[in-house]
């Protein structure tokens, strides 16, 4: 090298050999001079760090098939990393997590519910040499229950679970029933809950049924509602599977925020309501849709409600009908308790079959998911 050869023209001149000896060695240690004009070596004489190439990323979700393309639900992905002359590799898991492994190897699970795309960035590295790539995946989660009543047990609804709202005065919506805690209108049998909504003459009523609510038992904040229920048949029967914000001893309706799940009427048979009511927005909400359910009083169904910070998205039978955006300005960012109750005539009920004897609303469970 140049180098080299200058030294030598200036040390034949100037240095003695013993110093020109010497001053190599210095120059070569901080990696001024090499014994080679060649690449495939470094200052100190050894063969340089060679970087990675031909970087390969493979992601299998666990349990991925034809009818679950995006694994079993378990969130569990096994990744499998090769590249030339790696010596380790850094992997960046689309979801703020990073992991190392020396061998490619990895397994690893994810924990956010449902079906979330990831973009995973891999770098395979040797030494200070590194080569980058990425791939993504689509990942389920299958949701976490965080509260359950499955009706399993016969007899009155669990105590730990479940309070009354007791008496009548219409309840806002000059309903006609007076609501029981009674047998004969509220009961767990053969693995359902029954409401039994009865004609007959009670504390000044015409009608009994029954309401239970989980207020000062449970409440949440965001997740999923899925329940399993089948509505009851006659004109002005009105079931509701519905939420109210806990603060509604001290705001009141509607500053408290409601969110009724699911309603049908008996006067508009398989005719399925999901409705949000707010301030400035109660009443005739305009926060609210249908969807029609072929047999709802004959056959049982599932009634979801995806409730997050910017968005409550409602479905039958796992098909979307209903989005409603949610946002810091609604009263729906606050713990909610539930209610389950079947009401009849009233406002929304409307009128009732003068026929009408009695009538059962029946609910086979109730999740939530976190």
């Amino acid at each position: 090298m140049i180098q080299n050869t200058l030294l030598s023209k200036f040390s034949k001149k100037y240095l003695s050999p013993i110093t020109s000896i010497l001053l190599f060695s210095i120059l070569t240690s901080y990696g001024l001079m090499s014994c080679s004009g060649g690449g495939s070596s470094n200052s100190g004489g050894t063969t340089a760090v060679k970087t990675p190439s031909n970087l390969v990323i493979s992601a299998i979700v666990v349990g991925t098939n034809a009818q679950n393309p995006n694994g079993d639900g378990s969130g569990t992905v096994n990744f499998t990393i090769s590249a030339t002359n790696a010596t380790s590799y850094k992997i960046l898991l689309g979801n703020g997590d990073t992991k190392d492994s020396t061998d490619g190897n990895l397994t690893y699970t994810y924990t956010a519910s449902g079906t979330n795309a990831y973009v995973i960035y891999v770098s395979a590295y040797n030494g200070t040499q590194f080569i980058s790539s990425s791939t993504t995946i689509s990942v389920y989660v299958a949701p976490v229950a965080i509260w359950s009543e499955e009706f399993n047990v016969d007899g009155a609804p669990d105590p730990t679970k479940w309070g009354y709202d007791l008496g009548a005065g219409g309840w806002g919506n000059n309903e006609l029933e007076y609501y029981t805690s009674r047998p004969q209108n509220i009961v767990i049998s053969g693995g359902t809950l029954k409401i039994n909504t009865i004609k007959e003459s009670y504390s000044g009523s015409n009608y009994t049924s029954a309401r239970i609510l989980s207020k000062g038992k449970f409440s949440f904040k965001y997740g999923k509602v899925e329940f399993r229920a089948k509505f009851p048949t006659g004109a002005g029967t009105w079931p509701a599977v519905w939420m109210l914000g806990n603060n509604i001893d001290t705001v009141g309706w509607p500053a408290c925020g409601e969110i009724d799940i699911l309603e049908e009427v008996g006067n508009t048979l398989n005719l399925n309501h999901s409705s949000l009511h707010s301030p400035g927005r109660s009443g005739n909400t305009p926060d609210t849709a249908t969807v029609s359910v072929a047999n709802g009083n004959t056959n049982f169904h599932i009634y979801t409600m995806d409730w997050r910070a910017d968005f409550i998205k409602f479905y039958v039978d796992n098909v979307l009908y209903y989005t409603f955006t949610n946002s810091a300005s609604m009263p729906f960012n606050q713990d909610f308790f539930l209610i389950i109750n079947s009401a009849i005539g009233g406002n929304f009920g409307g009128n009732v079959d003068p026929n009408f004897v009695s009538s059962t609303f029946e609910v086979d469970y109730i999740r939530v998911y976190n």
